[in-house]
């Protein structure tokens, strides 16, 4: 397993932005399929957005698409979440979870990954 540190929450208000990052242990950080997920209080833990090993494949929830961008810097060790326009909506404790990459593929499914961060709390104020 990777062990994962999430940083750069906080308060936005409404229509800001912030950018989350994601620092993995390891030493093949590029043989890891990476996703961010978030959990609003009182409700099931749900899938924002993930990444292939290369990159070269993402995916997104539908409700933050064009407004999220995952990104990874396999050189750092480290995946971002650029969160443009934000909404009270988006008010969640963010995770990175990361597994290992058998295809080229990102994976949105929460029992896909094996590795979660300790998660980082995001506050939309309206």
């Amino acid at each position: 397993q990777v062990q994962l540190v999430e940083s750069g929450g906080g308060l936005v208000q409404a229509g800001g932005f912030l950018r989350l990052s994601c620092v993995a242990s390891g030493r093949t950080f590029s043989g890891y399929a990476l996703g961010w997920f978030r959990q609003a209080p009182g409700k099931e833990r749900l899938f924002v957005a993930g990444i292939s090993g290369s990159g070269l494949s993402t995916g997104y929830a539908d409700s933050v698409k064009s407004r999220f961008t995952i990104s990874r810097d396999n050189a750092r060790n480290t995946v971002y979440l650029q969160m443009n326009s934000l909404k009270p909506d988006d008010t969640a404790v963010y995770y990175c979870a990361a597994r290992e990459a058998y295809s080229g593929d990102y994976y949105a499914r929460e029992e896909s990954y094996g590795s979660w961060g300790q998660g980082t709390q995001v506050t939309v104020s309206s």
